[in-house]
């Protein structure tokens, strides 16, 4: 077996059109957004206040939201030393993590293609949900309901607004 290269930020853009039923739209400030249903799964954050580089204090210009499925796996992977995932204060009580498209050659484009399907599973419907597992040899964890509307963090109208700056 060959090694898996180093992700890229234009492989996240590959693995999020990849990816059933999705549709791009652009935040405010022209930055990409991938969402699936009308909800984002994957975007690229315009620079903020609250993601600063620690060593000169100015406005990360690189960084990428994805959608986790729970707070735990959010625990997980920034809790993780190995691995390039953050969060910043704005994100507290948001199923998402962040990462600067400049430190994706920490993980391998393998890692960055589960990351990108398991955003998209955590925001498709639960009908999508068990098509796309069930079409992957996969199924899920539980048995989900097709009506499940699955309760968020945040309410759909702030959660596809104010995050996507």
């Amino acid at each position: 077996m060959t090694a898996d290269r180093q992700a890229r930020a234009e492989d996240v853009h590959g693995f999020a059109l990849g990816l059933p039923h999705v549709t791009v739209v652009h935040g405010a400030r022209g930055n990409v957004v991938y969402q699936v249903g009308g909800k984002s799964f994957v975007f690229f954050r315009t620079p903020r206040p609250d993601a600063v580089d620690a060593a000169t204090g100015e406005r990360l210009p690189d960084v990428i939201v994805f959608w986790v499925e729970s707070e735990a796996d959010k625990q997980a992977l920034i809790q993780d030393e190995t691995t390039p995932f953050f969060t910043t204060p704005h994100f507290d009580g948001h199923n998402s993590v962040l990462v600067q498209a400049s430190r994706l050659g920490e993980i391998a484009r393998q890692e960055l293609a589960e990351l990108v399907q398991e955003a998209w599973l955590a925001q498709a419907s639960a009908r999508r949900r068990v098509a796309w597992l069930a079409a992957h040899g996969t199924t899920p964890t539980s048995d989900p309901d097709p009506t499940d509307s699955r309760p968020r963090t945040l309410s759909r109208s702030r959660s596809n607004r104010g995050l996507h700056s």
